[in-house]
């Protein structure tokens, strides 16, 4: 083997381990922001399973969140401290959920009014197992 092949070898297998090992998010929901109410609810069916993590995606659209609740299936609510503003295309960074992997039931959000013209933003809810 060549010294060139060698060196593509090993780029491969770090590639491969680095994908391995990178998280895969799973999409959970979405709900619409049109700007008349405050407040959304992402319903997250059991059958999805249970998570350690979220993340919160914004599309078309800044939202400034004021608070953010998970709700789980065993009856436990978690706040989340987002409290901030994310532009159209950001995302949160990875939100750890305490304790073990739990299932999901919802997520609400409490976010600032906003005066949207043609696209509405649309809140978008991933998870990680």
């Amino acid at each position: 083997m060549t010294k060139t092949h060698a060196q593509i070898l090993a780029s491969l297998l770090l590639l491969s381990l680095a994908a391995i090992a990178a998280p895969k998010w799973e999409f959970l929901g979405e709900a619409n922001v049109d700007g008349a109410i405050d407040h959304d609810t992402i319903r997250v069916t059991g059958a999805k399973g249970a998570f350690r993590a979220i993340q919160i995606r914004v599309v078309n659209g800044a939202i400034r969140f004021d608070r953010v609740v998970v709700h789980f299936a065993n009856g436990s609510s978690e706040p989340i401290a987002v409290r901030a503003r994310i532009n159209a295309g950001g995302q949160t960074r990875a939100i750890d959920l305490p304790g073990e992997r739990r299932v999901i039931e919802s997520v609400e959000f409490w976010y600032q009014r906003g005066n949207w013209r043609s696209l509405k933003p649309q809140v978008r809810l991933w998870g990680i197992r």
